[in-house]
């Protein structure tokens, strides 16, 4: 074994975070193009503009969201468990939302009818709105604790509501998921096309970078002051096996602050947050797109990264028996499963990349008028 498995957890930690960062900038930007395409849109010749920047790549974009539930079965299987079958309606409410977008884009044009293709546009709508708000709200309830304890067995019982789920916090980070998609999916968008379109989206992507900074800055202080963190006082070594039960853990205010005072390099992320969306506010009318693509990649990124860093080592605490809660240290699989998934992925992670990188390439460049009439 060349990587000892205290190694391998944390190298798994970060892959899981990797692949929902990527997933959010990719399939970011056409869930925040879903949202923006009924109100910049204002013809069906643009919103037919709209949706033909993201059609061609949207499928392999949101492949990534698969990766990354399988990832987290292979590597955290109690964590999937746990998450699975505690949130299983607020998921099941992200899944068949996710059913709206592949019948939208297949079916929106086969019929000239206005208002047949009005309702496939308020799907696509739907199909983006709903995963953006619950995933937000997912880091929002893992902030604070969800209410799971397992029994001498491991089985897991989760003693919370759908309901529950919608608390005032969760809900703020639910509408900050929403506004930093929508500012992504406006930065893409005026990439992609000129004129009438990427000036409207350009100024509702200015009014949610806004939103963006308002938010992340309340949600920062709201965790700082207003929620109490999880604290490991013992756990077993990071070699041992996983174990979530053999360890101590308490709540504290100021808890997910811990890591910042101990390494000082992860204030970069809550940094990068919000000079990622003033970059996107600053450039969204100027002559340069890329950079403010690459602004409202970075405050994703940071976003992101500042929810992971604040809960390391936690991945799920537990709000009704905190000692219960799973860690990166003792929620995941076997030295040996998390070794070969390690060798797979680094086969496979380079082809994928190679892969959507030449499918962008082929794609690149401005959609305009004669190129979406002459292919409907």
């Amino acid at each position: 074994m060349i990587f000892d498995y205290a190694t391998l957890k944390v190298i798994w930690w970060a892959t899981v975070g990797l692949v929902i960062i990527v997933f959010a900038l990719t399939d970011g930007w056409d869930m925040g193009i879903g949202m923006l395409s009924p109100v910049v849109g204002k013809t069906d010749l643009e919103r037919r503009m709209i949706l033909r920047s993201i059609e061609p790549n949207w499928e392999g974009n949101q492949t990534w969201l698969i990766i990354a539930g399988g990832v987290i079965f292979a590597a955290w299987p109690l964590v999937y468990a746990a998450a699975f079958s505690g949130m299983y309606f607020a998921l099941l409410l992200v899944l068949f939302a996710l059913f709206l977008r592949p019948v939208g884009f297949k079916y929106r044009n086969k019929r000239p009818d206005e208002k047949w293709r009005r309702n496939w546009d308020r799907g696509l709508f739907v199909g983006a709105f709903v995963p953006s708000l619950v995933f937000g709200v997912a880091f929002g309830n893992l902030l604070q604790g969800v209410p799971f304890h397992f029994d001498d067995d491991l089985r897991s019982f989760y003693t919370g509501s759908f309901w529950a789920l919608l608390n005032p916090f969760a809900l703020v980070a639910g509408v900050l998921s929403v506004a930093l998609l929508v500012m992504h999916g406006a930065a893409y968008l005026r990439l992609r096309i000129d004129g009438p379109v990427a000036y409207r989206a350009g100024r509702i992507g200015r009014a949610a970078a806004i939103v963006v900074i308002v938010l992340f800055a309340l949600a920062g202080v709201w965790v700082a002051t207003g929620i109490d963190g999880y604290r490991l006082t013992s756990v077993a070594t990071g070699n041992a096996q996983s174990n979530p039960l053999g360890k101590t853990v308490v709540r504290a205010a100021g808890a997910w602050l811990d890591n910042y005072a101990t390494y000082r390099w992860m204030v970069a992320a809550p940094v990068a947050g919000f000079a990622g969306a003033a970059l996107a506010y600053l450039f969204f009318f100027k002559r340069h797109p890329l950079v403010t693509l690459c602004g409202t990649a970075l405050a994703v990124t940071g976003v992101i990264l500042t929810a992971g860093f604040s809960l390391f080592p936690f991945i799920m605490p537990s709000s009704s028996q905190p000692s219960n809660s799973l860690t990166a240290w003792d929620a995941v699989s076997s030295h040996r499963t998390l070794q070969i998934m390690f060798w797979v992925t680094v086969v496979m992670l380079p082809v994928i990349t190679l892969y959507t990188s030449w499918a962008y390439a082929k794609m690149r460049g401005k959609i305009d008028v004669e190129t979406v009439e002459s292919e409907y």
